[in-house]
């Protein structure tokens, strides 16, 4: 893999990983996602201790979303916004709806945690592929 292609990864990676840190900011969903989540101040806190590592296995997550996002991009002969865009939903829609869904289905969770928890990934899988487009 090229160094260029390297970075774009990084970049793309990066970009979704910001997206994050604002989604699940307190002020943003992070509060209503704790609550749905169940996740109390003591595991809040406790998970503080381990947030570098969390950290930087979320941005290697992002970066092989990206990866796969470049590839399709590459493969399908993606050149222009719309496209893009049309390949973040259609990934989001095939890959991480699916995934997501048996926080509803099998784990009792609200429907309102899927929502944010979706949502975050559609952001993100969009804003990457647009990231990925342009740095082609």
């Amino acid at each position: 893999m090229l160094l260029s292609n390297v970075l774009q990864i990084l970049f793309a990676g990066i970009v979704s990983a910001g997206i994050g840190f604002i989604w699940y900011h307190p002020r943003v969903f992070g509060s209503v996602w704790m609550r749905l989540s169940e996740i109390t101040p003591e595991t809040a806190e406790r998970g503080k201790k381990k947030m570098r590592v969390n950290a930087a296995l979320a941005l290697l997550a992002s970066m092989l979303a990206a990866y796969v996002l470049s590839t399709f991009l590459s493969k399908l002969g993606t050149y222009d916004v719309r496209g893009a865009i049309q390949l973040g939903f259609y990934a989001w829609a095939g890959f991480v709806v699916p995934a997501l869904s048996g926080i509803v289905l099998w784990e009792q969770k609200p429907v309102s945690l899927f929502l944010i928890n979706a949502g975050y990934w559609l952001v993100s899988f969009v804003s990457m592929s647009i990231v990925l487009l342009y740095m082609i």
